[in-house]
């Protein structure tokens, strides 16, 4: 039987509609728990030259909102809103917890790279006991003190921070919350989760790996095995037998997409296509939108890269990269600095994507950074003369 076909211009509508660029953009509590909904998690990254990466999702699809509303839903009982390793670090809904516990056991067998192999059995126990006993802890609490050296792009970590990140994945300890010095602050399972989030029979490992490729497929709308196999990244084999259930179950529909060639690609059953796309939103290079780079490219035939960890005399665009979505395509690229002493949004480099108008894409592009401004609490936007959108940038 022949696959339905799809236009590269439908892909994109549905591409951008599953990620919630579709409506009016409604800053509230209940229009963060249906963007959660919608795309399941949101990463978190510790890099704080514009804002914190897990904030910034909102901002792109509601405007400007209030950040205690996330911070309300990730820290206070009843969670909406927990952090779990599950693109990497990122705040997921509390009901994806049954189905991160194959990955969680995983962990405990085998411990994790970043946690050597497993901690000793006699400072898991001590730790645990003492954050039973005392209350939810950050490692600085519970270390012993040994002044720390940064190196490289992260921190030496002591004994017991290495123990209670092998607590945290393999699910023995949740995060609480982050506290001021973006530091985990680590607490008891049934002391941050719903009870009736852990009261849920513990799916099996394809049971749960169906689970999150479902959800998966919810949050992109149409995509290829690799698309979905990286929001969550589940293994390659799990991933496929998860597509193929779901495939017969109807909730995926096997597709063409002339961006992927002869190789197949998956709607999901309920992804709207609306008629047209009318959004205006800057994206953090850590957003879910733009996960997969390879799928950014061929939707949308925008090549991005990240370039914080390349030396600076080898950037091409900039240290922190916001690509620019108007409409359906992205047309602009910024590297964006809050330069929180002077009060200004600093624009470090813009540049306009081939094909585009200059003058209409500043326009636009300088109203989203003014909104931006005005809800990280600065009073202006400066424009760097760097980058060929820059001079008509700085005169919108």
């Amino acid at each position: 039987m022949p696959r339905a076909r799809l236009s590269a211009a439908e892909a994109r509508r549905i591409a951008l509609a599953a990620q919630g660029f579709a409506e009016p953009r409604r800053a509230d509590g209940r229009a963060i728990r249906r963007l959660f909904d919608r795309v399941a998690l949101v990463q978190i990254d510790s890099v704080n030259v514009l804002q914190r990466a897990h904030y910034m999702p909102l901002f792109s699809r509601m405007g400007p909102y209030d950040t205690r509303l996330l911070r309300r839903a990730s820290e206070r009982s009843p969670r909406r809103m927990v952090e779990y390793w599950a693109h990497v670090a990122a705040y997921m809904p509390v009901d994806l917890w049954p189905f991160m516990q194959h990955r969680m056991a995983g962990y405990r067998e085998r411990g994790h790279a970043w946690t050597h192999e497993k901690a000793s059995a006699r400072l898991i126990d001590s730790l645990v006991a003492e954050i039973r006993e005392d209350g939810a802890k950050t490692s600085r609490d519970l270390d012993d003190g040994l002044p720390r050296q940064k190196v490289d792009w992260g921190w030496n970590w002591s004994e017991t921070k290495r123990a209670l990140e092998y607590l945290f994945i393999s699910g023995q300890l949740a995060v609480a919350r982050r506290n001021s010095q973006f530091e985990r602050v680590y607490d008891l399972p049934e002391r941050v989760l719903p009870p009736a989030v852990l009261a849920v029979p513990t799916p099996t490992p394809e049971e749960s790996v169906v689970g999150l490729v479902r959800r998966a497929a919810q949050a992109l709308g149409v995509a290829s095995e690799s698309c979905l196999r990286d929001y969550f990244r589940t293994r390659p084999g799990m991933t496929r037998e998860a597509i193929a259930t779901l495939v017969d179950t109807g909730e995926l529909i096997p597709v063409t997409v002339p961006a992927w060639g002869a190789r197949p690609c998956y709607l999901w059953h309920q992804a709207r296509l609306p008629r047209r796309i009318a959004a205006r939103a800057l994206l953090s290079p850590f957003d879910s939108m733009i996960f997969e780079r390879n799928r950014l490219e061929r939707l949308f035939d925008f090549v991005y890269r990240i370039e914080i960890y390349v030396p600076e005399p080898k950037r091409i665009h900039g240290y922190y990269v916001y690509p620019f979505l108007l409409d359906e395509a992205f047309v602009a690229r910024v590297d964006l600095k809050a330069d929180r002493a002077r009060g200004v949004l600093r624009v470090n480099s813009a540049w306009l994507e081939p094909g585009q108008d200059p003058r209409y894409v500043a326009g636009e592009l300088a109203t989203e950074l003014k909104l931006m401004a005005g809800w990280l609490g600065l009073s202006d936007v400066q424009v760097m003369p760097r980058g060929d959108l820059a001079p008509t940038l700085a005169l919108a």
